[in-house]
């Protein structure tokens, strides 16, 4: 999963909701605590009631409104008051927690080998530990393009960076918008450019994250910023799309009024509404955003199942996430569900044929997420401000990286990264 939808306002109070009258359960059961909508989930309420028959144990399922889950949860362990099962995307966020002293590494668990590679790159920290079970669903982002509109044209897809300028060019040049730019509240994509300047640079993200260095000392970055302004200023996103959200996106694409997107396979499958164009009309290839050549897809943004190794339950825990993992289970839960394997025996999910279709390349240039994961103090909220304030003409590109260390270090000296 990405890093999703901004929502129009602040969620309100928090809230702690069971989520059927199955899994309310008893006062002293196993305690599992998330987000609201992320334990809304088709798969988790499934996994949920089959532990709950298999076993005839009952789970306390607390659902934190959005909005405050992550002050909630780290309130809570702080006060050494956590959940028996916390889940939580592998985020800036999750340094809120010290994750060393909270959370029971997961590496001599028997369900491990049956983990995808990236699946398991992605949960675990870098010293190699594993933090958590995935258990989610495992998109693949990438430029989703138009297929049928590219063909009536007699265009191609990209393999390359300047390649992709070009189709932008030739698209703006009829009157088309080459790429929905969600500008207004959507702040997932600069990721998907950063990806690959850490992850292929595993030295250059220690420099950063140690503070010997920062972004303006990598020419990456400030590549990044200048083909977004360019881009911006050329009309490769349009004319609106300071004023172009979420909720923006499937009408631009169905219409095709947009031709292409910043996004991932399961978008389609969740929240994209079919008009002149549907589904079938799209497929997919690299994301070229200025830093890396042949460009880049970003693997799947996973919630995990992690374990309080203070908590009073671990081994009823474990137990639990040995069920989740075990492959009659997963696969009953994901039936039906279009997602990326996060397990090597799942076989009842739905795979997009966007990403099949495209397995070739997505094989050669797929990087586990990275910037939101392990860059100190990455915030996609603050990048968006900073990129914003760039493309509504208020600062230039040298400011606008520098904008992007400022938050970047005031969120690791308020402790969020």
């Amino acid at each position: 999963m990405k890093p999703g939808k901004l929502l129009a306002a602040a969620l309100s109070a928090l809230m702690i909701l069971p989520l059927a009258a199955g899994c309310a359960g008893k006062a002293d059961g196993l305690t599992i605590l998330g987000k609201k909508s992320d334990l809304e989930k088709t798969y988790m309420v499934r996994v949920f009631d089959l532990y709950e028959k298999a076993t005839g144990e009952k789970l306390r399922v607390e659902a934190v409104e959005d909005g405050e889950f992550e002050k909630e949860a780290a309130a809570r362990f702080a006060k050494g008051e956590g959940p028996d099962i916390l889940l939580h995307f592998h985020n800036a966020d999750l340094d809120r927690f010290d994750a060393e002293a909270d959370f029971l590494p997961l590496n001599d668990q028997p369900w491990v080998s049956d983990l995808t590679d990236s699946a398991r790159a992605y949960c675990e920290d870098a010293d190699g530990n594993l933090l958590g079970l995935p258990f989610w669903e495992n998109s693949v982002s990438g430029c989703y393009y138009n297929k049928t509109i590219l063909d009536s044209l007699g265009l191609d897809p990209a393999s390359t960076q300047a390649e992709f300028d070009m189709l932008c060019e030739a698209l703006a040049g009829i009157g088309k918008t080459p790429v929905c730019w969600p500008a207004d509240g959507c702040s997932w994509m600069p990721q998907f450019a950063l990806d690959p300047v850490f992850a292929d640079d595993p030295a250059t993200l220690e420099a950063l994250n140690a503070g010997t260095i920062d972004y303006a000392d990598i020419p990456a970055v400030t590549d990044m910023v200048t083909w977004i302004a360019g881009a911006a200023r050329s009309g490769w996103f349009g004319d609106d799309y300071l004023k172009t959200g979420w909720e923006d996106i499937s009408p631009a694409l169905s219409s095709g009024e947009a031709v292409m997107a910043f996004i991932w396979d399961t978008w389609f499958y969740t929240d994209f509404t079919p008009g002149k164009y549907t589904v079938d009309d799209f497929a997919l290839m690299p994301v070229f955003m200025g830093t890396v050549s042949e460009g880049t897809y970003e693997g799947g943004n996973l919630n995990m199942m992690m374990v309080n190794k203070q908590g009073g339950r671990v081994d009823e825990a474990l137990a639990f996430l040995a069920f989740c993992a075990a492959p009659e289970n997963y696969n009953a839960a994901f039936d039906g569900i279009a997602t990326v394997n996060c397990f090597q025996g799942q076989t009842t999910n739905i795979q997009s044929p966007m990403v099949t279709a495209a397995q070739g390349s997505v094989a050669a240039r797929q990087r586990v997420s990275t910037a939101s994961s392990r860059v100190r103090g990455y915030s996609a909220e603050d990048t968006l401000s900073a990129l914003n304030a760039l493309l509504r003409g208020k600062t230039d590109i040298p400011a606008c990286v520098s904008a992007l260390d400022r938050a970047r270090k005031a969120a690791i000296e308020e402790g969020k990264g």
